[in-house]
């Protein structure tokens, strides 16, 4: 037996909503590496090659992830590449989570770090589920 018509729906409409704020998250954020990159630069790791190059590379990478999850053709690309992207950005999210906390961090630099990267599944998750990969947690029973 498959999806009924209302868990249908339901999916749609979350893949939607998911994919329109995904779109905004990484169109922002890739601009942000156009426009500022000081602080993505201060972030990647020693041993990434042409750091300006690959922030630069980086934020073409979200803006095009960014339209492509909200383009009905592009979608499927697209989300398997946010998911890659995401994968591969987590050695500068630990990096940056070290840098932060190892000082006299903040308590908002700690609850930042303490939520970001537990969450880091979620935006595998996420892209994969917007760009129709994945069902999963709406399975056809």
């Amino acid at each position: 037996m498959g999806y009924s018509v209302a868990a249908y729906l339901r999916t749609e409409a979350w893949r939607r909503k998911c994919a329109t704020g995904l779109a905004c998250l990484y169109g922002f954020v890739g601009t942000m590496h156009l426009v500022w990159p000081t602080p993505f630069l201060k972030i990647t790791p020693d041993w990434v090659p042409s750091p300006h190059l690959v922030i630069l590379l980086t934020g073409l990478c979200e803006i095009a992830g960014a339209v492509g999850i909200v383009t009905a053709r592009l979608q499927r690309a697209a989300g398997i590449g946010l998911a890659l992207y995401a994968v591969c950005v987590f050695p500068a999210n630990i990096k940056h989570a070290i840098d932060a906390l190892s000082g006299d961090p903040s308590v908002w630099e700690w609850i930042y770090h303490l939520l970001r990267l537990p969450l880091q599944p979620v935006l595998i998750w996420l892209p994969l589920f917007a760009g129709r990969v994945v069902r999963w947690p709406q399975q056809a029973r």
